[in-house]
This record gives structure tokens, sequence and C-alpha cells, in this order.
């Protein structure tokens, strides 16, 4: 108040009648009377209070306001009339409306003189005859500025009349806000009274009603008969940059976020109210807009202790609707809030669908709990919560590989499920498939790079290996301990199923992080058999990489030579390109490949830049410069 209206009110209450007569009778003081005007809103707050109490008729609180405009601008037009009259000079005062003024025998020429009560009753007759238009020509506007301010009050009087009759009009037909508000309160009175609520209640009611009225709180009806589309558009412009700060969201996505966004709505609440209890079953989830809230642990001999204070950007609710527990705190307003909420339902529905960001959401409430000691008592639950959640996750992922469902599992990947969970089986989405025949599933589970579970290959589950490794699965795929399947097989002594992954091209040089082989586990396990197939394999496999090293070697080693096909003595004008050649093993073959590169069939003589005849390719240096003739050029 102090930073408001005090100092209006406090130059309001200072006596300026006296000030302007002490003061020298200046026109200045004077005009300060007008900070008195500013008293009229404290009628309008009496007025608007009055229309609220449903102890007083409505109806009346509404003719007596209507009075009270009327008297109050035909109040002010008297006074404004009066006013031209007496700034005029005293010579020009004949020359005014109420000076000029006969009634009957009486006239107005020294109305001054007049008793003031009566010059005052003259001008109110004169603002009121005029506002009605009724103009019976005794008293009437005589100078420039006063036919100026008639023609100004009349054009008002207009819109002032068309306010009454409105008004009027509106009291009979009814439909009013403030009617329709003084209806409610009426009805939840009467609900009160019979169900004998007790006065907290009773007050946080009025008051929520009474905060509804005055703060205009009908946006949802407003806009509910506008397409959803348009809705959903109007509550990111609105909510998103709110909830897009809140901490329980961190990470979330977009997508998930928009989602959420469209089905909030907006209350507000005032200091003292209690929305959550503690011990109650929670539907709704609170995000904070503006204000301050507290979270009250209740003990069991009714003491109570703030736990924590909410401020913009947090929420409150979570931790009931996302675990299924009660109401951990009581949540009290500390003052007036605005608050944005979700229920349980569409919370849910959402979450069905971006149930990656569910896990995310979880995650960032552990963390929160996390950093108050206080509320690790609830880390149990959120754990607990979390993992049910991914077993439930688990059991989609299973379930689509099991029906063949390619659709609803590239989804579920694309939300972030994990491809190598397994179920209370331990089986993998990999193996069902497998097991079921749907090739194009495991064939997708290969691309996505998933785990060859080792499980199914101790088993000795082969039609599963064959089809995994039919559909491009790598044989040599490692596990955490770098134990590839073969490995597995070797210490379990299962012959068909290493000889499965030998032939699928299996590795048996491979080592874990021991650095045995699955020859080395094969010798502990004892089986004579498997050890003969390993080494059996050990050794194709080393001669398959001394044939490769050979190949390598040679080509490390061959030689290149240029053929010419013309003689070395040959004038320049004869001479024509060459081709550039490997050296192969015997002369006859270079010959055969010079005579179909240079396209001179009949060349069957290859001499050296000397005119020499090479008989053997072992002759030939790295480089050297070749000629392909025939045997008569020669």
């Amino acid at each position: 108040y102090l930073k408001s209206n005090f100092i209006v009110d406090f130059l309001g209450c200072l006596p300026w009648d006296i000030i302007y007569k002490v003061g020298g009778k200046k026109e200045e003081v004077r005009y300060l009377l007008w900070i008195r005007l500013s008293r009229v809103r404290k009628v309008t707050e009496f007025f608007q209070h009055m229309e609220k109490d449903i102890r007083i008729n409505y109806m009346f609180t509404r003719i007596v306001k209507l009075i009270v405009v009327e008297l109050y601008c035909t109040h002010t037009a008297a006074c404004i009339f009066y006013y031209l009259a007496t700034t005029l000079p005293s010579s020009e005062e004949g020359y005014t409306w109420i000076g000029s003024l006969k009634l009957g025998d009486n006239s107005y020429s020294n109305f001054r003189e007049i008793d003031l009560w009566k010059r005052y009753l003259t001008s109110l007759y004169f603002a009121i005859i005029t506002m009605a238009t009724v103009g019976y020509g005794d008293i009437h506007a005589v100078n420039l500025r006063e036919m100026i301010f008639v023609m100004v009050y009349v054009s008002f009087d207009m819109i002032l009349g068309a306010y009454l009759i409105g008004n009027m009009t509106a009291l009979i037909v009814k439909g009013s806000k403030t009617e329709k508000f003084r209806d409610k309160m009426t009805d939840l009175i009467k609900y009160m009274n019979r169900n004998k609520l007790g006065r907290d209640i009773r007050n946080q009611i009025k008051g929520h009603v009474r905060l509804q009225y005055e703060s205009s709180y009908t946006e949802a009806a407003v806009i509910q008969d506008i397409p959803i589309s348009i809705r959903a558009k109007i509550s990111q412009t609105l909510y998103l940059p709110y909830v897009e700060k809140v901490t329980l969201f961190k990470g979330c996505s977009s997508d998930f976020i928009n989602q959420v966004v469209t089905k909030l709505h907006e209350e507000f609440f005032l200091p003292g109210e209690v929305i959550m209890e503690q011990g109650n079953v929670v539907d709704q989830l609170y995000f904070v807009c503006h204000g301050q809230l507290e979270e009250v642990g209740i003990g069991e001999d009714g003491s109570e202790e703030t736990i924590s204070l909410l401020h913009p950007n947090s929420s409150f609710g979570q931790v009931s609707i996302l675990c299924n527990i009660p109401q951990p705190y009581t949540v009290r307003v500390l003052e007036l809030c605005r608050l944005l909420r979700i229920d349980k339902q569409s919370l849910s529905n959402i979450l069905e669908i971006y149930f990656h960001d569910g896990r995310k959401i979880l995650n960032n409430l552990l963390e929160v709990r996390e950093s108050n000691l206080r509320l690790k008592q609830l880390e149990s639950d959120i754990t607990f919560h979390i993992g049910k959640q991914e077993a439930e996750l688990a059991l989609r992922v299973n379930s689509a590989a099991f029906h063949g469902d390619l659709h609803q599992l590239k989804s579920l990947v694309r939300a972030g499920a994990d491809l190598n969970k397994t179920d209370y089986d331990g089986r993998s989405p990999l193996h069902l498939a497998a097991a079921r025949g749907y090739e194009d599933i495991v064939f997708f589970l290969v691309q996505e790079g998933v785990d060859v579970n080792t499980k199914a290959v101790a088993r000795g589950d082969s039609d599963f290996l064959k089809r995994i490794l039919a559909n491009g699965i790598d044989p040599n795929s490692k596990d955490y301990d770098h134990r590839t399947p073969l490995h597995v097989a070797a210490s379990e002594g299962l012959y068909l199923m290493a000889k499965l992954l030998l032939e699928a091209g299996a590795s048996v040089f491979l080592k874990d992080r021991w650095g045995n082989t699955p020859l080395d586990e094969c010798r502990k396990c004892g089986n004579k058999n498997l050890i003969k197939l390993l080494e059996a394999a050990k050794s194709s496999e080393m001669l398959e990489f001394q044939d490769s090293f050979r190949e390598t070697t040679d080509k490390l080693h061959s030689r290149k030579c240029t053929v010419y096909p013309f003689h070395p003595w040959d004038p320049q004008e004869h001479r024509r390109h060459g081709v550039v050649l490997w050296v192969p093993d015997n002369i006859e073959e270079l010959k055969r490949n010079a005579s179909e590169q240079l396209n001179v069939p009949s060349a069957n003589c290859v001499l050296s830049e000397d005119a020499g005849k090479v008989l053997d390719t072992d002759m030939i240096s790295e480089g050297e410069k070749l000629y392909l003739i025939t045997e008569t050029q020669e």
C-alpha cells in the first residue's frame, strides 16, 4: 500500500480549501482539489464487494450503483457549468448561462449573492435536463465555451444513457458474469451447509471461486470450440517455455515434451491451500510456473517438518504417479501460485509411446532424490519401478520378435530398446525369432549388431545356431571376456556345435581375456574327437594362411618388363609404343601374352636391347626392355 496508493490517498485527504484561503486564494492551489477525485476508486471497490456479497439482493445493488453513477456524472457536469460561469471577469458574468438566467420574477444577475445551495441546485437542474436532452428552454448556453461544453456533454450523455439502459436490460434478462458468480457461490454455500463442511475448507472453496472470478479464469471455456490442432499450438506457445525447464524432463525428446504440453491445464491457488496430502493417492502431476510452495512431512504425532521449497520450474506428484505409491509429503501453497497440471492417465498414454523418455524421467527423478538425504528413503521404490519397466520393455521386445512383428520391433528399437535383454528363461529376441523361423526379424537383428548369446551354444541348440549363421552373423563374435561361441563349445565338449561353427568360419586361434584358445579349452575338457576336429581345423587354417602368405610373397617378388613390337635396331620412324607386362614363369607364356597385347600374332622371338635372343624368363631383370619379332626379322 505504501508503494502504490498511499501518496495519492494522503494528498486527497489534505484540507485544500483551507490551504487555498490561507495561501491568498491562488488559482493554482485550487486546482489541487482535483486530487480528491482519486477517491472514486474507493467507491468502485465498495460496489464490487457489494455485488459479490450474496447476502445483499443483487438487483438492489445494481440499481443503487447505477443511480450513484448517474448522480456522480450529473454532479460533475453541474460543477463544470458553474466553474465556466465563475471563471469569467465580473464585468462579463451577465453573459453566462446563470448570470443571464430569469426564472419568473427571480433574476440571477447577481448570482454570487444567492444562497450557495440554491446555486448548486440550479446547476444540477441544468446538468440533468441537458443529460436527459429535455431542453425546456429556460436554461441554455450563452457564450461560446458554454456551447462547446454542452456539445461534449450531450455526446457523453448518449454513451452514459446506453450504459444505463444496457445494465437495466441485463438485470431483467440476467446472465451477467457477476450474477453467474453469485449463483455459483450460492449453490456452493448450500452444498457446504448441507454437508456441514469445516471452516477451513469453506474458506478455501470461497477463495478459489473468488480467485477464478477476479482473474477472469475462463481460458479453457473460451477456446473450447476451437479445433484441437489449434488448441495444441496455443498450449505450446503458452506452456512450452515452462515445461522445457522442468528438471524432471531433462534430456527428454522434444516430441515427448510437445505431447505433454498439449494435455496441460492451468490452475491458480491461494496461499494456505493444501494441494496434496501425505498418504493420499495422487492422479495429477503439477508444474510450478509462478509462486512458491512447500513440501511438508507430517509425523505420527502430528508434527510438521518442511522438506523442501518448490519454486518455478519445479514439479510435484511425480513420485506417487510414476512409482504407484502414496503421496510421500503434503504440498501447501505459500504464495499465490500459477500451476500447470496433467492427469495420470494422459501421462501414462504418452509414456506408452515414448517409453524411452520414461526411463530418462525415472533416472532424473532418482538423481533429484539422491541429492536430498531425507528423500533417499524413496530410492528403493524408484529403483524397483525402473527395474519393473526394464522387464516390461524386454517382454514387449521379445513379444514382437516371437510374433514376427517387424514394424513394432523397429519402433521399439527407435525408442531405445535394448535388443540384448533376455526374459526369465534367458531368451533374447534373436533366439525367439530364429526359433520361429522369422528370417526377416533375424536379419534385422543381425544388422542391428545383437550379440550372439553363448548360452545357446552351451545348451546345444543347433537349430538356432544354424539359423543365425545362415543369416550372416559373425561366428567369431566375442562376449565381455572375449570368448567366442567356439570357446564355449570347446569347453563344454559339444562336437556338433563346434563343427557348425568351424564350417561357418570360426577361428581356432582367437584368445579370450586369459589367453586361452578354443583348442586349449578343448584339451581341458578331454573330448578326444573334438580335439582331433580342432587340431585338423588348426592345420587347415595354418595351410590356408601359408598359401595366402605365399601368394602375397609371390606378388611382392614379381617382376615387370616392357615389350616393344619391333627390332631394337630398327630406325626411329618404324618404332611403336610397347606394353608393360608381368614376367611369367616361362618364355612361351611371355610371348603369348605380349603378342595378344601388341596384336602381332606372327611374332615368336624375344630379343634384349642388344638384339640377343632371350630363351628363359629367369634371364629377365626388373624393368628390362624386350622386343618381340618374328624369326625372319632376326
